[in-house]
């Protein structure tokens, strides 16, 4: 399809055999995880889409958009959605249980506190790995949100001052 959409480009970019077949290769490792509708769903949308030979990555967004089942949000809403949900996580209404799973994979520490461009990668990489996960038939559950609820119940105020001076006495601070 690319070789007759792409004609110039292609024969400039693949102009020896021992080449093309090195990134054919690539190209089928990469895209192993999906089957062939969503192969040729995502290269139609790269060839109305691109002006250009498509590259790999631009190939595998097309075809996770092919991928994607109902309710299931882009990666950059889930990972928006991720960073934005309130504690206690397991309490947060997901707009699916992948959301929360590549969310918590990531870090929710990390998702709070570090650049998106640290975060967003991680999350991605996470993200699309349940994806495929989910597309081989695994299912994800949400956490049960009384779970997180049911902590312990806070000390008196006798108890809190003992276990406060057996952390002084540990770290040594009274010295």
């Amino acid at each position: 399809m690319f070789r007759l959409n792409f004609h110039n480009q292609f024969y400039s970019a693949y102009s020896d055999t021992d080449l093309l077949n090195q990134v054919k290769r690539l190209w089928l490792d990469a895209l192993a995880h999906f089957d062939r509708e969503q192969i040729l769903l995502g290269a139609k949308r790269v060839i109305e889409t691109s002006d250009y030979l498509p590259t790999l990555n631009r190939m595998l967004q097309c075809c996770e958009a092919c991928q994607n089942p109902a309710g299931l949000p882009s990666p950059r809403s889930a990972y928006l959605e991720a960073c934005n949900a309130p504690s206690p996580k397991s309490a947060h209404h997901w707009s699916h249980p992948v959301v929360y799973h590549a969310g918590l994979a990531t870090g929710w520490y990390l998702l709070a506190h570090e650049a998106e461009a640290v975060s967003y990668p991680l999350f991605l990489d996470h993200y699309r790995r349940l994806c495929r996960e989910l597309g081989k038939g695994r299912q994800l559950a949400l956490p049960d949100p009384a779970g997180e609820a049911a902590e312990k119940p806070p000390l008196s105020r006798e108890a809190s001052r003992q276990r406060l001076a057996e952390l002084k006495a540990d770290l040594k601070l009274d010295e």
